[in-house]
């Protein structure tokens, strides 16, 4: 179980099948790549011919087109508009953002992804319609910081500003205890989602058995409010 895949890609609608991603830098390669990698159908665009070629070429998507995405009738003519999921990752081209965001808005697309660059430009996303904006830059330099500051933490997904799913390496002082006997819940108000067992390979097992015993070494994952997180002996 890796949660850096699990931190963007959750907030995606898992019951769909197709992606479009507009924008070819590297957030949105990097989103085309793996969604691609993770079986999804992704129809990948930019304005420059040169990158769509690139995508192709590297095929880190199934298909890709170049076009203008500020104009509504290419986005139309494409089948934009018949995704049910849309990134949209032109976070340096403000303008080009908010009009193609707006356009496919308005075009009927249910779930809107767009990047943004600033605090600003965060708001025009979301008054034009964006369901959800993400800034990559700022997302990862906070990982790295808790990464070097609770290098226990393996890795993190921030849920809202408050609450987060956090791996972390199990501490000593849970070695050889049970998920039931630790009373995460009680103690410090956090719930375990999964456990890895050095025996399987580091493989996790969802929803643990209570009596499950904990090995100094491997992981777990747990829910809950940042300052319990915080409270844990890591």
């Amino acid at each position: 179980m890796n949660l850096s895949s699990l931190g963007f890609f959750r907030n995606l609608n898992k019951s769909n099948q197709q992606f479009a991603v507009i924008g070819l830098g590297r957030f949105g390669r990097s989103v085309c790549s793996t969604l691609h990698k993770l079986g999804y159908e992704v129809l990948a665009t930019d304005i420059e011919e040169k990158r769509v070629s690139q995508a192709l070429t590297e095929e880190i998507t199934g298909h890709a087109l170049q076009l203008d995405s500020t104009e509504a009738a290419a986005l139309k003519e494409a089948g934009i508009f018949e995704f049910d999921t849309v990134i949209i990752a032109i976070g340096n081209y403000i303008q080009e953002s908010i009009i193609t965001t707006l356009n496919v808005k308005e075009g009927g697309v249910p779930h809107v992804v767009a990047k943004a660059s600033s605090e600003v430009h965060c708001k025009l996303l979301r008054k034009v319609g964006a369901d959800r904006v993400v800034f990559p830059e700022y997302e990862a330099g906070c990982a790295l910081a808790q990464r070097l500051t609770k290098p226990a933490i393996l890795d993190t997904f921030d849920l809202d500003p408050d609450n987060s799913i956090v791996e972390i390496t199990i501490p000593k002082e849970f070695d050889g205890k049970t998920v039931a006997e630790l009373q995460l819940r009680n103690r410090y108000g956090l719930n375990v989602l999964a456990i890895s067992n050095n025996s399987n390979g580091g493989k996790f097992i969802i929803n643990p058995d209570p009596n499950k015993r904990l090995e100094k070494g491997s992981a777990m994952v747990v829910i809950g409010h940042n300052k319990d997180i915080g409270r844990l002996p890591i």
